[in-house]
């Protein structure tokens, strides 16, 4: 009797664990038993917002991607006020928050004080990514949230006017390598941008009153359409100019014809080592001798969302994204 029960409390023990984090590090399927809801319901709410506008999927792809690159991935994007990270000059247009909110008050109905904002972040850009024709994959969590946001400390996020040389920096700093460099920009085939970001190319590039002899001439017709010299700065368009809501291979195609709107975008082709990955990516032995974006950009964005995360007793678990306990 006396060895029947240790064996059922050896079981329990086990399963209890099976919800801990082991050494710190993130998981997959680490709301099995706490929340097993909990990535069924931030799929739901990603879906409802995605199906009346798809143009979401890449607004919550880019806040996923600027909340892992300040601070790590610890929701400290999603922290509203006037001193907060998501009212630095580069977070402008950020999108996606509301989704973030809503999903999290399900899941604050379904199991309280459980499933942390960054892993809500995390698990949504994901499911934009599906939603958009683009691939699937298990997302490890376990992160915890910040508890701090700070809007100097976003200053430094990769600007569309850096060269490729500082985005190779800024990129190994995160532990990110060229290669995950050129496939994490690759997410710009469903992206947006505003016109702010790149109006300079067209009306006056180098501060010389001329267009930026890259881009493409057709292309450059159509882009001052859309962004005349003083017309609306915040005026948004795609960064996909053939499939804005399909993930596809389009956007690498675009960099190679000269149709990148953002020059940082289209600089990938005038870098040796970028413009190698970005040729594997095209060519059709893709898969045999070159490489499969979508393999790879599942790859990135496990890589890139498990920047810096807190675990364990680190930060908090927010009742509500958008502030702190």
């Amino acid at each position: 009797m006396a060895e029947e029960k240790e064996g059922i409390l050896f079981i329990i023990l086990g399963i209890l664990m099976m919800g801990l984090r082991v050494n710190g590090e993130l998981r997959n399927g680490f709301y099995s038993f706490s929340c097993p809801k909990a990535e069924s319901i931030v799929r739901k709410t990603v879906e409802s917002y995605w199906k009346t506008d798809p143009t979401i999927a890449a607004g919550l792809l880019r806040l996923h991607f600027h909340d892992c690159f300040v601070q790590g991935c610890d929701g400290s994007v999603l922290i509203s006020g006037g001193l907060a990270e998501r009212n630095a000059l580069p977070n402008i247009g950020l999108r996606g928050f509301q989704v973030i909110e809503d999903a999290k008050a399900e899941l604050e109905a379904e199991c309280p004080g459980v499933v942390s904002c960054a892993d809500i972040l995390a698990l949504a850009a994901r499911d934009a990514i599906d939603l958009s024709n683009g691939p699937s994959w298990p997302v490890p969590t376990g992160r915890r949230d910040g508890r701090v946001s700070s809007k100097s400390q976003a200053e430094n996020l990769p600007s569309p006017l850096e060269s490729i040389a500082v985005h190779k920096e800024k990129f190994a700093q995160k532990g990110l390598d060229e290669q995950d460099l050129v496939t994490l920009l690759g997410a710009h085939t469903i992206g947006q941008t505003d016109c702010l970001f790149f109006r300079y190319r067209l009306h006056n590039f180098t501060t010389t009153g001329n267009s930026d002899p890259t881009i493409n001439p057709s292309f450059l017709t159509e882009l001052k359409a859309l962004c005349p010299k003083d017309g609306d700065a915040t005026k948004r368009v795609a960064l996909d100019k053939d499939s804005q809501f399909k993930f596809d291979l389009s956007f690498f195609n675009n960099i190679r014809d000269g149709n990148g709107v953002l020059e940082s975008d289209q600089r990938l082709w005038s870098d040796d080592s970028t413009r190698s990955i970005l040729q594997k990516f095209i060519s059709p032995l893709r898969g045999l001798l070159g490489l499969r974006f979508d393999y790879n950009f599942r790859k990135s964005m496990i890589k890139m969302s498990s920047i810096e995360v807190k675990t364990g007793t680190q930060g908090e678990i927010r009742r509500k994204c958008s502030r702190f306990n």
